[in-house]
Parts: structure tokens; sequence; C-alpha cells
């Protein structure tokens, strides 16, 4: 059971690497943009530093697989050394079928666009495996585990640094598309990570406060925390049922709710963030 778990997991991610690869391959690079990145970084130190760019680039990612090793955890370096290794194994073969690839949108805006939606898609399925697909992700994971930044900000500011400093290597149009995009990158990222995490606290008072919370504890398997209120109008005192859900528990306790008692008052946030200790 716990290899099946494992080998689901890691197929997950090798997808979420496939994707990332893809948004590179096919948008990133044709354009030439230079959004946040380690590459950018090595292209920027190889004016200062006589070294051939895939040396940086190795370099500067061991340097931060080790980082990511000591101060986010084994479980995320293990999986962040799988990613990075088949980054280029995916782009090699990207290369291979596609040996002249041209922009497919044919503008770098539109690229830059297409880059940021798609690699959105491959680094929360990464993130919420506690993976990353290598690079500066470790540093914004780095940003969010130690200063509660949210994850799309973090990396956004690491990758802000790398673009602006290819003020010294590129165009101006090429430095404002590359901040631009860095700075987009970590509001789409945000998004995608909070839309799938995204959990509500639903507020219930309701006469069925009982069968509510059985079906709370025992259907959706989760958890509820009971509150006496006063009502400010007629004075009396009643039980709100709060509990935290996900989007297929909210829907079915929703549900139940309107079949059970159609004259409950519920009220419902979004909640972005749980942080608890499961119990065993």
């Amino acid at each position: 059971m716990k290899a099946l778990k494992l080998i689901r997991e890691y197929l997950i991610i090798t997808i979420g690497v496939f994707i990332a690869s893809a948004a590179v391959f096919f948008f990133l690079v044709p354009s030439h943009l230079s959004i946040g990145s380690v590459s950018g970084l090595g292209m920027i130190l190889q004016t200062f530093i006589p070294l051939p760019l895939s040396v940086i680039t190795f370099v500067l990612n061991v340097i931060l697989l080790l980082l990511g090793f000591f101060l986010i955890g084994r479980d995320f370096g293990i999986k962040t050394v799988y990613t990075s290794l088949f980054v280029p194994v995916f782009i090699g073969v990207f290369e291979k079928i596609y040996p002249d690839f041209q922009s497919i949108m044919g503008d770098p805006f539109l690229d830059m666009i297409c880059y940021l939606f798609v690699l959105a898609i491959g680094q929360t399925i990464l993130f919420n495996c506690n993976a990353s697909s290598g690079g500066l992700d470790i540093v914004g994971k780095i940003i969010n585990k130690y200063f509660r930044v949210e994850l799309g900000s973090a990396i956004a500011m690491a990758g802000m640094c790398v673009a602006l400093a290819s003020f010294f290597t590129s165009d101006a149009k090429t430095v404002a598309l590359s901040i631009l995009g860095t700075y987009l990158s970590g509001i789409v990222l945000d998004h995608f990570i909070f839309g799938f995490n995204l959990k509500r606290r639903v507020c219930i008072l309701s006469k069925k406060e009982q069968e509510i919370t059985d079906f709370i504890l025992h259907q959706l398997h989760s958890g509820a925390t009971i509150y006496e209120a006063t009502g400010a109008y007629d004075n009396k005192m009643r039980r709100e049922v709060i509990t935290i859900v996900n989007k297929t528990e909210y829907s079915r306790l929703m549900n139940y709710i309107s079949k059970t008692d159609p004259d409950a008052f519920v009220t419902v946030y979004a909640v972005n963030e749980v942080i608890y200790k499961p119990k065993v």
C-alpha cells in the first residue's frame, strides 16, 4: 500500500515536471525572456565569471539543492533532485522532436503570458507534493517557510532580483518583459495554489444541530467546534457549529443542510491555510 502511494506520488510529480518543462521549451526559450530563473542568473554571472554557462548553472543548482535539504527537509530535497534531473530530460526530448522550434504565438508578450499560466499549473502540482522544479523555486520555498510569505510572492521576490539584474545582459524591452513576467508569475502561482488548497469555514445555526454535527463527524470524517451564541434580537441562547471543509465536503455539507433544515442560518468564509497536528 505504501509502495503504491509512493509510485502514485512520483507519477504526479513527473506530470508536474513535464508541464513545467513544456512551458520552458515552448514559450520561454523561443522568446529569449529571462523571467527569474537560475539560467537567467547564470547568464548574468557569466559576464563577470569566465566559466561556461553550464558550469555556472550546475554550481548554482547544487548550492540551492543543498539549501533545500538542510532548510526545508530531506523529503523535499529528494523530490527536488528527482525533478531537477527530469527537467533537462524532458527538454532534451522536446529538442529531438522539435529541433527548429519557433514561437507558437509569434510575440514575446503572448509567449510570456502562456508561459506563466502553463508553468503555474506544473509548479502547483509539484508544490502540493512537497517538491519543486528546482532553481529559484527552492529560494521561494525557503522564504515561504521561514518568513510566512505567500509562495508565489516569495518566488517572485527571488526572481525579481534576477530579472532586474538582466539589465546588464539584455536590451530594455527584454528586461521590461522579464520584470513584468516575474511579477505576474507570483500572482498567477498564488492564484493556482490557493485555488487548489482553498477550504471553507462554515458556521451553522440550526435546530437540527445534533444531526448536522453527526453528519460532519461520521459522514465527512471532519472535525467541528460548537460555541454557545446569544441572539441580539430575541436574547435566546443557541449553539453554533463551526467546521472547515474542502470543496467536495462543502458541497456535500450544504446539500445535507438544505435537506435537513432549510431554515438553518449559515455563513461561509474562505480559508487559504490550515495549520494543525493530525490525530493519530
